[in-house]
């Protein structure tokens, strides 16, 4: 799901969606990806061919449109070729595991996943474009939508309960740790990305700056989230009782993995390691073992002081430079 949107974030650099052919494409691969996500929950049993054959419409929609946005460009048109190829390798590897199950299944499944997001790097970067702002935007708002699904994963979590203290207490702090989730992310880093991203020359370092910083390294970030929600989801509908595992790796494993994707976007835009935030994920992955022996709202309640401390020590210890590149952003 995360690589099919990625490709559509680069196609709206390139195509104008005011054009009637560009709006029918898009609303077709719209289908189709809507498609793709009905069949997610049967996708490793008989909805395995209904669900690679939409994933296959999303592709190839996606190439159509590259091929007329790109039509006057040999050097653009020779990496869509290029891409076709891959896409292709990786529909038809959907296709034909859809016809197997079990692990054998999840086998050929994985290489066609590693053959779609692997393709980038098989048939270069020289020929793409992009617009820079536009391209970072998509990627900031994709990182909201995921924070506002943590937040409607309180409710989920709720819908069945009658509220009381312990209830209002989860979803203070659940709030609290999308506040912070979202803050780590547009305070500042944010900024620097797209300024790194429209500073970069370009064609190839601007595309490949695309490519690593968001078209990978967002999904983790997005991925954090999402365990986060599923996580705080769990935690609100038994605060008064112990995590399971599942629920305890999520709500504590889901930080960390946003974390540790903040520390390679950094290093991998300004070479600056961020040890701080690499102190934080290590910390909250060592305390899932003993989340599981507190109480649900308690959990809860770590997340948010670890999180709460890092933005409290990130506020002091680089108040001037937060102050200088935001002075710049403006």
């Amino acid at each position: 799901m995360w690589w099919a949107w990625v490709g559509y974030s680069w196609l709206g650099s390139v195509v104008d969606p005011e054009e009637g052919l560009v709006r029918i494409g898009f609303f077709a691969s719209t289908a189709g990806l809507l498609i793709v996500a009905l069949c997610i929950p049967g996708a490793f049993g008989d909805d395995g061919l209904l669900f690679a054959i939409a994933y296959g419409v999303v592709h190839y929609v996606q190439l159509y449109l590259l091929s007329l946005g790109g039509r006057d460009d040999p050097t653009f048109l020779r990496s869509v070729r290029g891409l076709a190829v891959g896409s292709t390798i990786a529909v038809a590897l959907l296709v034909g595991g859809s016809f197997a199950d079990g692990w054998l299944q999840i086998g050929i499944w994985a290489l066609a996943l590693a053959v779609d997001m692997g393709e980038p790097f098989v048939f270069g970067s020289e020929g793409w474009k992009l617009s820079p702002g536009h391209f970072a935007e998509r990627h900031g708002l994709m990182v909201i939508v995921a924070l506002g699904e943590s937040v409607v994963a309180i409710g989920v979590g709720a819908r069945a309960l009658d509220i009381d203290a312990g209830l209002v207490a989860a979803a203070v702090l659940g709030v609290g740790i999308a506040g912070a989730l979202w803050w780590l992310y547009f305070d500042v880093v944010a900024l620097v990305a797209e300024r790194r991203l429209a500073q970069a020359a370009e064609g190839r370092e601007r595309n490949e700056i695309a490519r690593d910083s968001f078209s990978y390294l967002h999904f983790p970030m997005i991925a954090g989230i999402e365990l986060v929600a599923l996580g705080m989801e769990e935690t609100i509908a038994h605060v008064d009782e112990e995590l399971e595992l599942i629920p305890a790796v999520a709500l504590m494993g889901g930080p960390a993995l946003y974390l540790l994707a903040h520390v390679v976007f950094r290093w991998h835009n300004v070479h600056r390691f961020s040890s701080q935030r690499l102190a934080a994920a290590v910390l909250l992955l060592a305390l899932i073992p003993a989340v599981r022996h507190i109480q649900a709202l308690a959990a809860l309640g770590v997340v948010f002081a670890i999180l709460a401390a890092l933005l409290a020590y990130e506020a002091v210890q680089f108040a001037e430079l937060r102050a200088r590149l935001r002075h710049q952003n403006t």
